[in-house]
């Protein structure tokens, strides 16, 4: 605390992961415009990001892709202040975060180590506010001297802290997919890398995940967490979500059956980052 008893008030870093995001990270960084700074780790982007994100005042790094994990915890680590707030190029903090991430940060983070809330996803015109997709806590504001993106799983990475972790107001705004090729072709890129994360970890398919699995998360986000209410939008997303747990453990079958998931000429665009 200063000389009047009074929490000091921390600086934050904004740190976004991009690469071809010119469509959108311009309304992201606009979001953040209450951060002290802001970095930008871009994997060498051929389209306009990075002139759009230096415009708007972050400072912007290149590094080769090698992961989401290990993307993150380099930009963080690249940050300047303490406290960070980590988003995706798809994303923005609403004006209610914002507000809940500011008072806060007036009370100087008290005894907290990092800061989750929920994720509002839009589906193709809609927010889902139901099912699998609703609330869909994250933690990306914390301190990073108290933890980081950590671990070993380079897809559907979470941050994790020491100490407490609190639960703010406010939602952060998602615009996960252009268009549904775009869904589908990202759901079999994270399904072949979490089947060769699992595999590579010791865990094996059965014929019953084969059979089961899809169906139960299906019923689970459609009808027990609600996603009929979000209609038509509603049950596309948990038909789509089904078939990512298909794929997966399909891949992990064949991995543990020694039988080929991707073609031995894979293509840049076949493993490229993209969000």
């Amino acid at each position: 605390m200063n000389s009047s008893s009074q929490p000091v008030r921390p600086p934050i870093s904004a740190c976004i992961i991009t690469f071809n995001e010119a469509d959108r990270i311009g309304d992201c960084l606009a979001s953040l415009a209450f951060c002290d700074e802001v970095v930008v780790v871009d994997s060498y982007s051929t389209d306009a990001t990075v002139a759009i994100a230096e415009a708007a005042g972050a400072r912007v790094l290149q590094r080769p892709f090698e992961g989401f994990r290990s993307q993150k915890q380099f930009a963080i680590e690249q940050a300047r202040h303490d406290w960070v707030l980590c988003l995706d190029a798809d994303e923005r903090v609403s004006d209610v975060l914002h507000k809940s991430i500011e008072a806060a940060r007036d009370s100087g983070f008290g005894d907290a180590g990092g800061y989750r809330f929920a994720r509002l996803s839009d589906y193709f015109g809609r927010f889902l506010r139901h099912g699998n997709a609703y609330p869909d806590r994250v933690l990306r504001l914390f301190d990073r001297r108290r933890g980081g993106w950590r671990g070993k799983r380079e897809v559907h990475e979470a941050a994790s802290v020491d100490g407490p972790v609190r639960t703010l107001a406010g939602d952060l705004i998602h615009y996960p997919y252009r268009s549904l090729e775009q869904q589908l072709g990202k759901t079999q890129r994270y399904a072949r890398m979490m089947a060769e994360h699992d595999f590579a970890r010791g865990k094996r398919a059965t014929l019953a995940k084969l059979v089961l699995s899809p169906a139960w998360r299906f019923w689970r986000g459609y009808l027990l967490r609600g996603g009929f209410l979000d209609g038509w939008h509603g049950l596309v997303y948990a038909y789509v979500r089904a078939n990512y747990v298909r794929q997966k453990t399909i891949m992990l079958w064949l991995l543990q059956n020694q039988q080929p998931v991707v073609t031995p000429s894979s293509t840049p665009s076949d493993t490229g980052q993209e969000r």
